[in-house]
C-alpha cells in the first residue's frame, strides 16, 4: 500500500515538473495575447540588414483587433458550464467518488462574466496593445510619421466591427501622441473610415462572398469530426485523472474557459492546470487545425478572397513611387493603416505565402492542396499563436534606394510579421523583395482569380462525396505514427 502511495505521489511530482517551463499563455492559437507572443520569432532565420541608403516611403499595415472579451454565445456556454460543473459534483459525492482529486476551485466556481448580455469588445488590455503598437510604429519609422496630421497622408480604416473601429482608434492615440493640443496627453484627432459590412470586400471580404459562407458552413461540421479523436482521448484521461465524468463538450468547455482565464484575466492555475504540457499542445493544434483549413491555406478559396486587400496594397505602393517621382500632384500618402480580424489577417499571410514548409509555395503557385499541419510533438512553422493572436499584424514597408551596380531596382518591399522581418518565399526566402518581383511573383499569380468569379455561387458540376469517406484518409493520417504524409484530399479543389 505504501508502495502504490508512493507512485502515485511520483507520477503527480513528474506530471506537475513536466509543465514548469510552459507558459500555457503562448499557446492558446488565435486566443493568444499580442505581448505573450510579439518576441517570438523564427530563431533560424537571420534577417538581413537594410541596405545603406535606403529610406523608407510608405507603410501598409493590416492588423487584428486586441484582447476581447468572449461573444455573447461563448458568455452562455461557459455560464451552462457552471451548471455542468455543479451536477458533475454532485454526481461524484452521490457515487461516494475520491472528491481529494477534484481541485477545489470547481467548488462554487461562477463564470467571470456571469451575467453579461454583451460581448466582444475590445477590453483595456486590448487598447492597450494597439496604442503600445502606435507608438513603436513611429519610433521605428520617424521619417514615415513626421509629417502633420491629414487623413489623405495617414490613411486610417476599420471594418464596422465595433472592437476594430476601437482597436484603430487606441492605435491613433499612440501614433500621434503628444503631436496635438487635447488634454493632458496632447492628443489630437483623427478620422477613422468604415465600410458597411454588407459591401466591404477589402477588410470583411469574407462576410461578402457567398460561396465561402457555403463552403464554411458545410465544413465546419467535418473540421468537428476531424478534432472529435483528440478530444475524446483527453476526456478518457481527464476522467481517469479527476475522478469527474466529463464528456467531450465538457472538455471543449473547459478548453475555452483556460484560454479566455488565461488570455483576459493572466489565471492559469484554475482551468489551465487541469491539463498537462502536451494536453495543452495538442488542443492547441485542434484550433490551429482548424485555423488553417476555415480560414487558411486548407482551401485556396481561403485567402483568393482577400485579393481585392492585396490589390488595395500594391496600388498604395504605386501611387506613393509616382508621388516620389514627381508624377502625381497632390499629397504624398506616407501609411495606409487597417484595421479588422483574424479573417482578415489569415488570409491576407497566406496571399503572401506566410508559414509555409518546404515547397509548399510552388505547392500554392500551382493551386496544389497542401498537407495539415503536422500533428504534436512534431514541429511546425503553422501556428495560430503567431499567424494571428490578438493584435495580430502584417506591415508592408516601400524603401526607396539608390540604384546599384548589382540591381536595376529602385523600390523594395519588407514585410514584418508581428513586427519581424519574414521571409518571402515569392522572393526566394529574401526578406528585402524588389518592388517588380514582389509584383510578379507573389501578387500577379493571385490576380488571375477575379473576387467575383471567385464569390459567385456557381451550379455543383460534381456529386458531393459523403463526409465520411473524404474523412477516412484523414482519420488515417491524424494517428500515423511518422511524419504525414499523406496529401490533404480533404478539401482538395
Amino acid at each position: 500500500m505504501k508502495l502504490f502511495l508512493l507512485l502515485i505521489l511520483l507520477s503527480l511530482l513528474n506530471y506537475s515538473n513536466a509543465g514548469e517551463d510552459f507558459d500555457v499563455r503562448k499557446h492558446l492559437s488565435t486566443v493568444t495575447r499580442y505581448s505573450a507572443v510579439k518576441d517570438i520569432a523564427d530563431s533560424n532565420f537571420v534577417p538581413s540588414d537594410i541596405p545603406q541608403g535606403c529610406v523608407p516611403i510608405h507603410l501598409n499595415l493590416v492588423a487584428r483587433h486586441g484582447t476581447r472579451s468572449p461573444t455573447k454565445k461563448r458568455i452562455r456556454e461557459l455560464d451552462n458550464l457552471t451548471v455542468r460543473l455543479e451536477v458533475l459534483l454532485k454526481d461524484a459525492e452521490k457515487q461516494n467518488l475520491p472528491l481529494e482529486r477534484v481541485p477545489s476551485w470547481l467548488r462554487g466556481w461562477q463564470s467571470p462574466w456571469k451575467g453579461r448580455l454583451k460581448g466582444g469588445e475590445l477590453i483595456s488590455r486590448g487598447e492597450d496593445e494597439l496604442y503600445d503598437l502606435g507608438i513603436r510604429i513611429r519610433e521605428r519609422f520617424p521619417n514615415l510619421f513626421s509629417e502633420e496630421y491629414h487623413p489623405d497622408i495617414y490613411t486610417i480604416k476599420a471594418t464596422q466591427v465595433p472592437r476594430a473601429s476601437a482597436s484603430a482608434v487606441a492605435f491613433g492615440m499612440g501614433l500621434f501622441s503628444g503631436n496635438g493640443s487635447l488634454g493632458p496627453g496632447h492628443h489630437r484627432a483623427f478620422a477613422v473610415t468604415s465600410e458597411s459590412r454588407a459591401s466591404d470586400i477589402l477588410l470583411r471580404f469574407y462576410d461578402c462572398c457567398e460561396n465561402y459562407k457555403d463552403f464554411r458552413q458545410r465544413q465546419e461540421p467535418a473540421v468537428d469530426k476531424l478534432k472529435e479523436p483528440i478530444f475524446d482521448e483527453i476526456t478518457f484521461t481527464l476522467v481517469k485523472r479527476y475522478g469527474l465524468n466529463f464528456t467531450r463538450q465538457d472538455i471543449s468547455s473547459l478548453w475555452f474557459l483556460c484560454k479566455q482565464e488565461a488570455s483576459l484575466l493572466d489565471i492559469t492555475n484554475q482551468a489551465c492546470s487541469l491539463f498537462s504540457p502536451s494536453e495543452v499542445s495538442l488542443l492547441e493544434w485542434t484550433d490551429d487545425l482548424e485555423v488553417f483549413i476555415l480560414k487558411g491555406y486548407g482551401k485556396s478559396l481561403n485567402y483568393r478572397m482577400g485579393v481585392p486587400l492585396l490589390e488595395d496594397v500594391v496600388q498604395s505602393m504605386e501611387r506613393a513611387i509616382e508621388a516620389k517621382e514627381g508624377r502625381a500632384p497632390g499629397i504624398f500618402e506616407k501609411a495606409r493603416l487597417r484595421f479588422a480580424h483574424a479573417e482578415t489577417v489569415v488570409p491576407f499571410s497566406c496571399l503572401l505565402g506566410l508559414f509555409l514548409e518546404g515547397n509548399e509555395f510552388q505547392q500554392i503557385q500551382k493551386e496544389q492542396p497542401l498537407q495539415l499541419p503536422p500533428k504534436p510533438p512534431q514541429k511546425r512553422k503553422w501556428r495560430g499563436s503567431i499567424v494571428a493572436p490578438f493584435a495580430g499584424n502584417n506591415m508592408l514597408v516601400l524603401y526607396s534606394c539608390p540604384t546599384q551596380a548589382k540591381s536595376t531596382s529602385k523600390y523594395f518591399v519588407q514585410v514584418l510579421h508581428n513586427e519581424h522581418p519574414i521571409p518571402m518565399p515569392g522572393c526566394d526566402g529574401s526578406v528585402f523583395c524588389p518592388f517588380e518581383v514582389f509584383k510578379a511573383k507573389i501578387v500577379a499569380p493571385h490576380q488571375k482569380h477575379d473576387y467575383d468569379t471567385v464569390c459567385n455561387p456557381k451550379p455543383d458540376k460534381m456529386e458531393q462525396k459523403p463526409v465520411s469517406s473524404k474523412l477516412l484518409l484523414m482519420y488515417q493520417w491524424l494517428f500515423s505514427s511518422g511524419k504525414a504524409m499523406a496529401t490533404y484530399f480533404f478539401l482538395a479543389e
